[in-house]
């Protein structure tokens, strides 16, 4: 079992990389706030959702921006009660880029401005530290394919 975990801006290709890499073949159960459209307890209902995948064997995709430690801290705690191979996904992208995007998403996906610039200001960059077993970069080319790379922990990038 596997439980992986994006991280980065809104419109940074979070959604667009699960649909086109791993969405095929419903290896993973797909959790993602965006979809819980009516619930007053985003975050609880989440974690429900998880658990419930994690507790019948399945591996799981956590959809999300994951932007601070503490957001990551608690699905990573929650993935090794059921001995999962942790793995993060780390979208990196200019503003500009997540900004363009966004202008181009209709109805409740697309967010206001300031919230890629507020999750900008909170957004940590993971680190094995944490707990995580496996981390990679992802890009999104201009061409809108997904270049992949293993994790660097020493590395720096620009936002």
């Amino acid at each position: 079992m596997e439980l992986i975990i994006f991280i980065g801006l809104q419109a940074s290709g979070k959604s667009s990389f699960y649909q086109r890499q791993l969405a095929t073949g419903n290896a993973y159960d797909y959790v993602s706030k965006d979809l819980l459209y009516n619930n007053r307890n985003k975050a609880r209902r989440q974690q429900q959702l998880i658990e419930e995948a994690l507790q019948a064997g399945h591996s799981v995709v956590v959809d999300n921006t994951n932007a601070t430690l503490a957001d990551r801290a608690e699905l990573i705690r929650q993935g090794r009660q059921y001995a999962t191979t942790i793995t993060g996904y780390y979208f990196e992208s200019q503003v500009s880029q997540c900004l363009e995007r966004n202008r181009t998403r209709s109805g409740k996906a697309r967010v206001p401005d300031i919230a890629i610039f507020a999750t900008l200001k909170r957004l940590v960059r993971p680190s094995y530290q944490e707990g995580f077993d496996q981390l990679f970069y992802v890009r999104l080319g201009d061409d809108d394919t997904f270049e992949i790379q293993h994790w660097k922990e020493d590395e720096i990038s620009h936002g």
